[in-house]
């Protein structure tokens, strides 16, 4: 019991570390100090942290809706990393990269754990409206908008802890980043096509609960559908 605590707090500790003292972390990263266990630290932080935000958008439904998104939201991140992951990294591998895969992947959970932290932060903001609203359309953009600036922030840390990385490995560093630009562009539509095949994650009022819904439209349409709803037009 003792040990499993321990094991908890060296957990957050990798994470604390990252927040308060980044170039000190990512320094850590280039130079390939103790990489299996920040990964794995990471990963359950995040993991965690999803969970919580994941649950608490998925109550203005029903308990089996937040149990279900508690799962899906970390699931999501998780799995948007996976998808992109092998591009980024065979591409920077052409280009001239010599840092490792467990570098790479490190570094792409830095920027997954950041958006976790972030949206654990916005946690009591969400329960507030989550409270005090009972407005559908409303307490979905909210948490869209809140997920898309966390989002830009954790891919904004992306961009800069890779070029970080990048500084050793001189040659076709330039490409690298042009190329770590489009493939941001890539992961942030793969994450949103993904998030709404894994929806849903509020769950309509007054439906019955459902794990995952019928394939149909795309977010992009479904976002300007309740912003109509809501200004009336």
């Amino acid at each position: 019991m003792i040990k499993r605590q321990f094991q908890g707090t060296r957990h957050f500790a990798v994470l604390i570390s990252l927040l308060r003292d980044r170039s000190l972390f990512l320094e850590e990263v280039r130079s390939g100090i103790k990489l299996e266990s920040k990964n794995t630290a990471l990963f359950i932080c995040s993991s965690l942290f999803f969970a919580v935000y994941g649950a608490i958008i998925g109550s203005f439904h029903s308990w089996e809706q937040a149990l279900s998104s508690a799962v899906k939201l970390p699931a999501l991140y998780l799995m948007t990393l996976i998808i992109c992951f092998p591009t980024l990294y065979f591409f920077n591998i052409l280009f001239g990269s010599q840092r490792t895969l467990g570098q790479h992947f490190v570094m792409l959970l830095t920027a997954v754990s950041v958006i976790s932290v972030l949206l654990f932060s916005f946690a009591p903001i969400t329960l507030f409206f989550l409270i005090s609203t009972f407005n559908y359309q409303f307490f979905t953009l909210l948490n869209v908008a809140i997920l898309g600036i966390t989002g830009f922030i954790g891919i904004k840390f992306l961009y800069q802890g890779m070029r970080l990385l990048a500084q050793e490995d001189v040659e076709g560093i330039e490409t690298r980043m042009r190329l770590l630009r489009f493939w941001l562009i890539l992961y942030a539509f793969v994450g949103t096509q993904l998030a709404w095949t894994l929806r849903p994650f509020f769950g309509t009022p007054g439906t019955r609960f459902v794990l995952f819904r019928e394939l149909e439209g795309n977010f992009y349409l479904s976002v300007f559908q309740s912003i109509r709803e809501i200004l009336g037009i």
